[in-house]
């Protein structure tokens, strides 16, 4: 080997005078494929977060949304404890547990969830309420709200 010349590069005759061009061409190839994984993975990773980002507020949102409920249903049992069969009010200390013990980084999630939302539907249609939990406002309803 030549002091001179690199070891990865390959060694072109004088007739092969198109070889470094072809070798060029795919370098840039493979420099373009490298750099266009490296920018989709960033974007997909900032995409994830945003998503997360997201569902965590509505998850939130929707855990102080029980919570209250909660809250303004035992406040009218100390007013009356009699004002509420022992049957709700056994569901309103189950899904106040719920609560209290939400897996927030487990993946549990999901169910602890479907078990809040179930016992809130018992609890509201044992008392006769048509509470619903809404979520978050849609576009069309953000228009007069400023964040």
């Amino acid at each position: 080997m030549e002091p001179n010349q690199c070891p990865n590069q390959p060694i072109y005759s004088d007739s092969d005078f198109l070889g470094p061009t072809v070798d060029l061409d795919e370098t840039h190839i493979q420099e373009g494929y490298r750099d266009g994984f490296n920018d989709a993975l960033q974007s997909k990773n900032q995409e994830e977060r945003e998503s997360g980002l997201k569902l965590g507020f509505q998850v939130g949102e929707e855990l102080g949304f029980y919570r209250g409920c909660i809250d303004v249903w035992n406040s009218a049992l100390e007013i009356d404890p009699n004002c509420l069969s022992s049957r709700v009010k056994k569901n309103i200390k189950l899904m106040g547990e719920l609560i209290d013990e939400y897996p927030v980084l487990d993946a549990k999630i999901v169910d602890v969830m479907d078990q809040l939302r179930l016992k809130f539907k018992m609890i509201s249609a044992s008392l006769g309420l048509k509470l619903e939990y809404d979520g978050y406002p849609k576009s069309s309803e953000e228009q007069g709200l400023d964040f």
